[in-house]
């Protein structure tokens, strides 16, 4: 058989990676339904000076009507940009 110079071979098949199962559709509602109510504790443990903080209302405003609004899927994204938000308003309280 001839060389042939430009012919490439074939790479073996990527494994895929080992996935955990993600569970029910129950239990992955469960999951974010405790992790929203985290979140609506952290906020409301925020003194008063962070309320008056226009970013708590939008904390809320995530946490409520655009979690509710959102497909289960993107509840979690809903949740992690109110966690960061939260993240910031404590920064912010502390050092008022």
């Amino acid at each position: 058989m001839r060389d042939m110079p430009n012919r490439r071979t074939p790479l073996p098949p990527i494994a895929a990676p080992a996935e955990k199962p993600r569970g029910t559709f129950r239990q992955r509602y469960d999951e974010l339904e405790t992790r929203r109510t985290e979140l609506m504790a952290r906020l409301r443990a925020l003194g008063d000076g962070a309320q008056r903080h226009p970013g708590y209302k939008r904390a809320l405003k995530l946490l409520n009507d655009t979690f509710r609004k959102s497909k289960l899927a993107q509840r979690l994204a809903v949740l992690q940009a109110a966690a960061w938000l939260i993240d910031i308003l404590e920064k912010l309280s502390a050092t008022l």
